[in-house]
């Protein structure tokens, strides 16, 4: 893995569903968390009893990173179930998955001119854009972006992107959307036996736990439909789906280690790239075959096609660069919240029913899930919490014990003088 100070592992705490595959910080990050001795700023004050300037600027800090938070969990949650939703809507008039697949695709390679309209806006130094993309190619190695390295580390994960894509779009025609996006979550959990088993990262009980509730889910969701074929085959393909983000991120990570912001916008754009160049002749293919066919061009739902694209689009880039002004966490929250928004489309859109098994499977999926989320440290965290309660518990047992100890001692002694007299 490369070794650089701005740089982070991506994926390390929030996994996307579909499209957003890295993530990134460093290079443009706006703050970074605060450090051991601005967390206990809170407690400082200076001589006159006031909160310490260095104090009031750190809550400032996070304050400001929670309200984006808040921005982006809704901005990512809403463009997400959105996308979903006119997916759904788009296979009303065009039974077209994997076309569809190809033309969001295409959208990626727009990540790098928005990344660089981004630079020359806010980046003090400016570089041409022939300088940046020179400097983004370092991430391929000293070489930069060579044929062999578009082959070797690109194409694959254009291969996987787009099966992980299909699969997931054919599942929406298949079963309902909220079956679908709640499947999905289950990617995450994914992530966590590929990389225990791959990249021998760290063993953690709560994370098998929450393994083990993902797959419990899947099989409640499955029995949920009473093992009809048309509901097997489509949880079968959510399930493909999730497997292939998470062989995705699993290898990104194992192969190109991590990226920081430009470098992840160039990554992006060349999977669209590669989409163009190679992926094209299956959608010719497919129409000339009538496996995918439409009778006229007009007959195409273009605003919801581009509506479509434009919103996963935009769930990408919240995703990917949203690290840079809130915290990674936050963001997962947001995926999980767009389960509630498409059950509450389909409930009045379709005839879903939600009886107790498949409710009971959305809050096991939901709970593995959240408990992905928790830190590698939660345990030291959580014994340090405790140990402070119990500490402050005695604390305030004895200084309530020494004020009854002291009581009938200073009215004794205020007694004795006047009693004297």
């Amino acid at each position: 893995m490369k070794k650089h100070s701005a740089r982070v592992a991506p994926l390390s705490a929030c996994n996307s569903p579909v499209l957003t595959l890295t993530k990134v910080e460093g290079e443009e990050r706006l703050r970074d968390p605060p450090g051991p001795a601005e967390a206990q700023a809170p407690v400082g004050t200076d001589t006159g009893g006031r909160p310490s300037p260095r104090c009031w600027r750190c809550s400032q800090a996070q304050l400001k990173k929670i309200f984006w938070g808040v921005a982006v969990v809704l901005c990512v949650s809403s463009s997400w179930a959105g996308a979903t939703q006119l997916a759904k809507l788009t296979f009303r008039k065009l039974d077209a998955p994997f076309t569809l697949t190809w033309f969001a695709t295409n959208w990626n390679f727009f990540f790098f001119p928005l990344y660089y309209a981004g630079h020359v806006c806010k980046s003090a130094e400016k570089q041409s854009v022939k300088q940046r993309y020179r400097e983004c190619c370092r991430f391929f190695g000293d070489n930069g972006l060579t044929l062999k390295v578009f082959f070797t580390k690109a194409a694959p994960f254009g291969v996987l992107w787009t099966l992980t894509n299909y699969l997931y779009l054919h599942a929406i025609k298949k079963i309902n959307t909220t079956d679908v996006s709640v499947l999905f979550c289950c990617n995450k959990a994914f992530v966590f036996l590929l990389s225990w088993i791959v990249l021998r990262d760290r063993f953690m009980g709560v994370r098998i736990v929450a393994a083990i509730l993902a797959i419990a889910g899947i099989v409640l969701m499955t029995y949920a439909d009473g093992f009809h074929s048309h509901s097997v085959i489509g949880i079968a393909l959510v399930v493909g789906s999730a497997s292939m983000s998470a062989l995705y991120k699993v290898l990104f990570k194992l192969l190109l280690g991590s990226a920081k912001f430009g470098e992840a916008a160039l990554f992006l754009s060349i999977l669209g790239v590669f989409n163009i160049l190679f992926i094209t002749c299956i959608p010719v293919i497919l129409y000339f075959t009538k496996v995918e066919y439409w009778s006229s061009f007009d007959d195409i739902p273009w605003g919801n096609l581009c509506g479509f694209s434009v919103l996963l689009l935009t769930f990408n880039i919240v995703l990917n660069f949203g690290i840079a002004v809130t915290y990674p966490t936050l963001m997962s929250l947001g995926i999980v919240l767009s389960v509630p928004v498409n059950a509450v489309v389909d409930r009045y859109t379709s005839k879903i029913v939600f009886n107790g098994v498949r409710v009971v499977a959305m809050v096991i999926i939901g709970l593995g899930f959240l408990l992905l989320l928790l830190p590698e440290e939660w345990d030291v965290w959580l014994l340090k919490l405790l140990t402070r309660l119990k500490v402050r518990k005695k604390e305030e047992a004895a200084e309530g014990g020494a004020d009854l100890g002291l009581g009938p001692q200073s009215k004794s002694g205020r007694a004795r003088p006047s009693f004297a007299r």
